[in-house]
């Protein structure tokens, strides 16, 4: 049986000496892992629509079980993200922490839409960043099942909170700041108008908005801390991604 998707590749794995096995993050079909066959020798048409963060059409044939790709074709390649390591590794883990969230056979467009749309604002849009990195970030976090509440203190209702709440997804404002033992981070109202924006906006303006320089400094951080904390891991492309901003 064939089956035609467009897809992004979320990771390569080395099979063997010919051949790699994909990560494949689908419109349709979720999460896919691939065989594509001959990949790794010489001159395989295969080579840029099969790299990572390539955005392309895949013809895919299944046998016992296993989807192995039939033909591949690039749709885009990102190429101005490939000469910049920077952008690149963010991408990258972009990659990893989108393969964490989705499943496997089930559906989820926003996720991609999300993850080609952050790659496409890191080579075409001239933002910051740690403005394309929170965004993904905290609507990743929603898409995983872990939309926060921005609405005011979650105790008392009180709209002039002070911290954000990273178990519970919550905000606390200064009278009720001792009520709750989770891990807190400050947010102030400039960190806190972005992060409504981000988490209730139309999907096709997440980056319509403009932040000042000192509340993306700490939007960054806390947007980062409250997906690997609901996430409960860590990532090494992100790691990888920090120590070259040192």
């Amino acid at each position: 049986m064939y089956l035609k998707v467009q897809a992004l590749v979320l990771r390569v794995t080395d099979y063997n000496d010919r051949d790699a096995l994909l990560t494949l993050l689908t419109r349709d079909q979720g999460k896919l892992t691939v065989k594509a066959r001959g990949l790794r020798r010489k001159n395989s048409p295969l080579v840029a629509p099969c790299q990572l963060l390539a955005y392309g059409e895949f013809t895919l044939f299944e046998y016992r079980g296993m989807y192995s790709i039939n033909e591949a074709v690039s749709i885009e390649l990102f190429s101005d993200l490939r000469r910049d390591l920077t952008k690149l590794s963010l991408g990258t883990y972009f990659a990893q922490s989108a393969e964490v969230i989705a499943q496997e056979d089930l559906p989820n467009p926003e996720l991609l839409s999300l993850v080609l749309n952050c790659l496409f604002a890191l080579t075409k849009l001239g933002l910051p960043e740690a403005q394309v990195k929170a965004v993904y970030e905290l609507r990743a976090a929603c898409l995983a099942g872990y939309t926060p509440d921005l609405y005011g203190c979650h105790i008392c209702g009180s709209q002039t909170p002070t911290l954000f709440d990273l178990s519970g997804g919550a905000l606390l404002c200064q009278n009720c700041k001792g009520s709750s033992g989770g891990i807190r981070m400050p947010v102030a109202p400039g960190m806190l108008d972005a992060m409504r924006y981000i988490v209730y906006c139309d999907p096709k303006k997440l980056f319509a908005f403009s932040v000042g320089k000192d509340s993306l400094e700490q939007l960054s951080p806390l947007t980062e801390a409250y997906l690997t904390t609901q996430l409960e891991r860590g990532f090494s492309t992100l790691d990888f991604y920090k120590s070259l901003l040192i």
